[in-house]
């Protein structure tokens, strides 16, 4: 456990012993093995004295602040990046991010107990859609060998673009034997479903309700390895789409009956509740169903 922490700046003297002792380690193998020049003790110490005191100004004991804040009766918001099956530990490994995405994550990265969380919102889309490469039992469209106008349709009128990479997203029909283990992993109290209004349109959805395995056993239990995903065919669930326009409803009164029956097989399939619906791009084309800090 060599690596230097933010808060070894607050005692200069303790932290150029740390930097010493680092240093001699890896300049080591710099020097001996990749025939270059050792990193130079003073020049990084400098470096980061320099910048030492905008660091410490950030710094809090952050277990303490948010206890602080919950006892106070106040409302606290952690949000996650990424998927539930791209986490390190619980997801489609090797195809996966270098952290913990689930709500897990929570009580390791912010210092907070677990028992305090009272509500868990699991964002979701009204289909499903992965960026880069991975198993995805249920996808229909890539851009280069799968060109099925459905998914072509999805990723178009979705704006399936990578938010970070810009790389185009590969789109499928929505994988509800993921869903429940997403809802496993991370205790999911309600669902905020997103995106209704690409499926606007489609003349029949289809909800993956469970993997065909080799034996052609049925199984609704997600593979352990990424490796059992290309043994798997998805076995799916058809309903009739809609054909009207649901971009920017505000409430479940403006959606039609096919799209309210598509939410509730959703809610049936995973035993979860979909609290809250986005029909459009703009913050304030939400509905929300059941207040998460209420």
């Amino acid at each position: 456990r060599r690596g230097l922490r933010i808060g070894d700046l607050f005692n200069p003297e303790l932290f150029a012993a740390k930097l010493k002792e680092v240093l001699e380690y890896h300049n080591f193998t710099l020097v001996n093995y990749y025939k270059v020049d050792a990193v130079d003790f003073q020049q990084t110490f400098d470096d980061a004295m320099a910048v030492a005191d905008i660091l410490k100004a950030m710094v809090v004991d952050v277990t303490e602040l948010l206890d602080q804040t919950r006892l106070a009766g106040d409302n606290i918001l952690f949000e996650g990046a990424q998927g539930t099956l791209l986490d390190i530990d619980h997801g489609t490994y090797p195809y996966v991010t270098s952290s913990n995405t689930t709500a897990g994550g929570v009580a390791t990265g912010a210092g907070f107990g677990p028992l305090n969380l009272d509500y868990v919102l699991g964002i979701i889309k009204a289909y499903t859609t992965r960026v880069g490469s991975g198993p995805f039992p249920t996808e229909l469209y890539d851009g280069l060998e799968k060109q099925d106008p459905v998914g072509k349709h999805l990723g178009t009128v979705g704006h399936e673009f990578g938010a970070t990479t810009g790389r185009l997203r590969r789109t499928g029909w929505l994988d509800a034997v993921a869903m429940r283990r997403a809802v496993q992993i991370n205790s999911i109290s309600g669902f905020c479903l997103t995106k209704l209004d690409v499926l606007d349109g489609l003349e029949t959805l289809k909800i993956c309700i469970g993997y065909q395995l080799e034996d052609g056993t049925v199984t609704n239990v997600t593979p352990l390895a990424a490796e059992g995903y290309e043994k798997v065919t998805p076995v799916y669930e058809e309903m009739p789409g809609w054909s009207e326009n649901t971009v920017g409803a505000t409430s479940v009164e403006q959606l039609p009956q096919a799209a309210l029956d598509y939410i509730k097989r959703i809610e049936e399939i995973t035993g979860v509740p979909v609290d809250i619906i986005s029909t459009g791009p703009d913050r304030v084309e939400t509905m929300v169903l059941r207040n998460p800090f209420a």
